[in-house]
C-alpha cells in the first residue's frame, strides 16, 4: 500500500514583547531538511541571547549539512548534545558568559515521521481536526510538581517559582532532551513556541486563533500580537509547520 506524501510548509515571528529590553530568543529552519528549531535563552547582560544563537546555529548547521548517516531523529538528538557543548564550552572559556542557557524545542520531519524534541519549557504542539495538545512537557519546577499531583495547574499559575526551570542547554556539560514520535496527517499544524506565548494565552485561546483560515504568517502575527496585547511581559516566538498532501 503506497504511502502519500507529506509536503510541510512554515513560518516563524519573533518579537522583543512590551517590557525586555532586547529579544533573547532565537528560531530557524529549514522545510528543505525537514528542521524546525526554537529558543528561548537565558543569563546576565547578553548571555541568553548568545546562547539562544547558538543553540540554534548548531542545530541548522548539524542538521542542514547532515551526511544522512543515521535517521534524522538519532542526529537531531547529537545535534542538541553538540550545542550543548558548544554553549557550555563558550560559558567556561567567557566568566561573564558564566551561568548562560536556553530551552530548546525542535521539530524534525521525515515524510510522515515527526519527532518533536525539547529541552526546558518553550513547547510543542499539535493542531488536528481543531483540537489542540501539547506534545511536549514543560521541564520546570512547578510542572513537575503538577504531574507528581503535589500541585494544581491553577497554583501553578501563580507561583512565585513558575520560572524555574529544571532542565536547559548549555548549564551543565550535558544534556537529554525529551523525544516525542509522532506520524503527521495532510492538514497537522504544529507550533513550536517559547513561554513568552503560552504564560500570556492560555492554550484554549491559542487554539483559537490557529483555527482561523489564513497564511501562516499572519497566524505567528496574530499569537504574537495577542501575547503582547495580554501584557507582553516577554520575548514570544511562534514557528508553525504544516503538513499538506
Amino acid at each position: 500500500m503506497a504511502t502519500a506524501l507529506v509536503h510541510y510548509m512554515a513560518a516563524a515571528v519573533s518579537d522583543r514583547g512590551r517590557k525586555r529590553p532586547s529579544n533573547e530568543d532565537a528560531f530557524g529552519f529549514s522545510v528543505e531538511h525537514g528542521v524546525y528549531v526554537v529558543c528561548d535563552g537565558m543569563g546576565g547582560a547578553a548571555a541568553g541571547e548568545i546562547a539562544s544563537s547558538l543553540a540554534v546555529d548548531e542545530m541548522m548547521k548539524l542538521l542542514s549539512g547532515r551526511a544522512a548517516r543515521g535517521t534524522l531523529a538519532e542526529e537531531a538528538e547529537q545535534a542538541i548534545c553538540a550545542a550543548n557543548q558548544a554553549i557550555f564550552t563558550r560559558s567556561q572559556r567567557n566568566h561573564k558568559l558564566s551561568g548562560m542557557g536556553t530551552t530548546l524545542v525542535a521539530l524534525v520531519a521525515q515524510e510522515r515521521r515527526v519527532r518533536l524534541l525539547n529541552v526546558g519549557d518553550s513547547r510543542g504542539y499539535r493542531l488536528r481536526n481543531g483540537r489542540l495538545e501539547q506534545i511536549t512537557q514543560d521541564h520546570s519546577l512547578v510542572e513537575e510538581q503538577v504531574r507528581a499531583g503535589r500541585m494544581t495547574q491553577a497554583e501553578a499559575q501563580r507561583s512565585p517559582l513558575r520560572n524555574v526551570i529544571t532542565r536547559a542547554l548549555g548549564t551543565q556539560s550535558q544534556v537529554t532532551p525529551d523525544v516525542f514520535e509522532l506520524e503527521s496527517e495532510p492538514g497537522d499544524l504544529f507550533l513550536l513556541c517559547t513561554d513568552g506565548l503560552t504564560r500570556e494565552l492560555s492554550d484554549a485561546l491559542i487554539e483559537s486563533i490557529l483555527c482561523i483560515d489564513l497564511p501562516l504568517d499572519e497566524l505567528c502575527a496574530r499569537l504574537v500580537r495577542a501575547a503582547n496585547k495580554a501584557g507582553g511581559h516577554d520575548n514570544v516566538t511562534c514557528l508553525l509547520v504544516r503538513a499538506g498532501g
